[in-house]
């Protein structure tokens, strides 16, 4: 007979190890990434400058983001095959010129389609590159903890790229020196970024898998489920804070989306740590239906905002929700996947969320266009309709959710988990993370 098996003490890895060298690096590149993308939260008065509208605003943001969804269908399978690092700087080259291509046109033209598009696909990779290699250099039992953590780096990106946008379309003459500075300052940062990210990954090393399936096969293969539902949910609130929020503020006569965005950042960036651990403690589905219920309220709160200190009420709410969600939602979905397509199984559900902002963007831009077209005279009224049907979207997938998937017991894996492969995770040279 066998002695009993005592509990692994692999298991357990220090703080001290799992926030090494190259953890803070990747925190560093992700802070520069997302400053570089929501210093941009402003296209939409760009493209109501060259004359266009709301609708036009949600085509333009959905063309690109459909776009990036497709090129999904070969990111994943890229990631899977050469690793993180070769991809993620050949998207952070994508965004650069992205961003440099914004600058050229002064009227509406295809070159801003093709911006976007340039522009959304490089940022797709980057952040799925990001995910990949942080997810490799922990423990499975620890996967949706370092998610988390890492992706706290994206709310103190959030407060310097809002409030760098605010500070530009403040103090510089409206028109081109502004869209000069907001597209300008963007590249800057996505060359930091670059820059960053070549350094920490220099000695890398990856093993490719003995074959790499198509994403739709493994999609079909390993169908995440209802979190899929969720993933949709967040991409339609996404649509409201980074796409026409930014315009709401402005039809309010408010001097910009800074406070909400600081208020916002500073609540998720406290509750990521404070409940980084939750997943383990608590689960997962319980993240996913707390986070679903604070995206709900955040979006009907909105129909408060009379001043710029009235952002604050829906910033918590909504920051709350998503600290919450995201780490649950790419854990959930990526944690579908075998560890060796964990690229592929990444980029499908940062995918889903994208599939949510390319649905609801000409939607959303459309009910605000219908409301301006009903006339008010009360400022702002047009907005009120978008932010009911976006909560109402959030609380459907909850009963949704509710119903399905969480009433599965849920937990994260622990290592005696994890079935062996036959390929070796990324390797970080620097960080003891392994």
């Amino acid at each position: 007979m066998n002695p009993p098996r005592a509990e692994p003490e692999l298991a357990v890895v220090e703080d001290s190890a799992l926030y090494g060298p190259t953890f803070w690096l990747a925190y560093l590149a992700n802070v520069l990434l997302v400053c570089a993308n929501s210093i941009t939260f402003h296209f939409a008065e760009f493209i109501a400058d060259l004359g266009g509208t709301e609708v036009l605003s949600g085509q333009i943001v959905s063309v690109g983001l459909t776009a990036a969804v497709v090129m999904r269908l070969w990111l994943g399978r890229a990631i899977d095959r050469l690793g993180p690092r070769w991809v993620w700087q050949i998207s952070s080259l994508a965004f650069i010129a992205g961003g440099l291509t914004f600058l050229l046109p002064g009227a509406l033209s295809p070159l801003i389609w093709l911006a976007r598009i340039g522009y959304q696909v490089g940022l797709a990779g980057m952040f799925s590159c990001s995910i990949v290699h942080i997810q490799n250099q922990a423990p499975p039992h620890r996967r949706t903890e370092v998610i988390g953590s890492l992706g706290s780096s994206g709310f103190v990106g959030t407060i310097l790229g809002t409030q760098l946008g605010d500070l530009i379309f403040n103090h510089l003459p409206p028109g081109q020196p502004q869209y000069l500075a907001m597209f300008g300052g963007s590249v800057l940062l996505a060359v930091l970024h670059l820059g960053v990210v070549s350094h920490f990954t220099r000695r890398d090393v990856h093993t490719a898998p003995l074959e790499t399936p198509g994403a739709l096969k493994l999609l079909v293969r390993h169908w995440p489920g209802a979190i899929v539902l969720v993933a949709i949910a967040m991409g339609t609130g996404f649509s409201v804070t980074t796409v026409f929020l930014t315009r709401y503020a402005t039809a309010l006569n408010l001097r910009g989306i800074g406070t909400f965005f600081l208020a916002y950042s500073m609540t998720a960036f406290c509750c990521r740590w404070l409940f980084r651990r939750f997943g383990e403690t608590a689960g997962r589905h319980r993240m996913v239906l707390w986070g679903l219920f604070g995206l709900t309220c955040g979006q009907w709160l909105f129909l408060c905002v009379t001043s710029d200190l009235l952002f604050i009420l829906p910033a918590l709410v909504c920051g709350f929700g998503h600290a919450l969600l995201f780490p649950a939602v790419v854990s959930l979905g990526a944690g579908a996947f075998p560890v060796h397509y964990r690229g592929t199984g990444t980029t499908l559900v940062l995918g889903f969320t994208e599939l949510g902002t390319i649905i609801s963007a000409p939607l959303l831009g459309a009910i605000i266009d219908l409301g301006r077209e009903a006339g008010s005279l009360e400022p702002g009224r047009e907005f009120r309709l978008m932010f009911i049907v976006a909560g109402a979207v959030a609380l459907v997938v909850a009963v949704i959710y509710a119903l399905t998937a969480a009433r599965r017991p849920d937990r994260d894996a622990t290592p005696d988990d994890e079935v062996p492969f036959e390929v070796e995770p990324v390797s970080g040279a620097e960080g003891g993370l392994a």
